[in-house]
């Protein structure tokens, strides 16, 4: 009887192995695949992200340097010395700098690049070549 006709209770324990190796052979460059997939539409999320994150901070940068400008000739109109209302608004926006910027790398650090769908995927793929075994 030709391979193609046989039913699973007609075939060899070699035959059965032989499909066996070759449906788990197919079903790990699948879950390559996917895990290929899946991170990089994470990297692409993240780097779309981190490119509106750069731009926005370029522009807020422009207005931040007209701002602090402002306030430094402000003090300068109440009295302070020009080098002392610099050094003072200086101190300040340091701090609220450094205050942002700890806080966006954290949550940069925090980001979860981890292929969720192929480990679940690979989970049930494990389940499925144990009870193909039994």
């Amino acid at each position: 009887m030709p391979p193609e006709q046989q039913t699973k209770d007609d075939r060899s324990l070699g035959d059965l192995l032989s499909e066996l190796m070759r449906e788990t052979t197919t079903l790990v460059k699948q879950e390559i695949t996917l895990a290929k997939s899946e991170m990089m539409e994470k990297a692409a999320d993240t780097g779309k992200k981190a490119g509106a994150v750069a731009i926005g901070g370029a522009i807020a940068y422009a207005g931040l340097l007209t701002i602090i400008a402002a306030v430094v000739l402000i003090l300068v109109h109440l009295g302070l010395p020009a080098w002392g209302s610099a050094l003072l608004v200086g101190i300040i926006v340091a701090a609220v700098g450094g205050f942002l910027l700890s806080k966006n790398v954290a949550a940069l650090r925090n980001q979860d690049m981890t292929p969720r769908k192929t480990a679940e995927s690979i989970k049930e793929d494990k389940q499925w070549v144990q009870e193909q075994m039994r």
